[in-house]
């Protein structure tokens, strides 16, 4: 949990950079954000969190 709530608030804190440097657009951030609200509830969910789990443990045993 700790993790999730991690990994959106530093995507969150990118997209708002993002669009601060007129780097993306509204119409693209809500689509991305979309997207991503969409994907979330498909299978695809579990193995992209499987995934980011891995990752984040490989870094925490370099």
């Amino acid at each position: 949990m700790a993790v999730t709530v991690s990994l959106v608030l530093l995507f969150g804190l990118v997209l708002f950079f993002l669009l601060r440097s007129n780097s993306l657009g509204y119409g693209s951030a809500f689509v991305a954000a979309a997207f991503g609200f969409f994907l979330a509830s498909t299978g695809a969910a579990g193995p992209i969190n499987e995934l980011a789990t891995a990752v984040i443990t490989a870094i925490q045993d370099l």
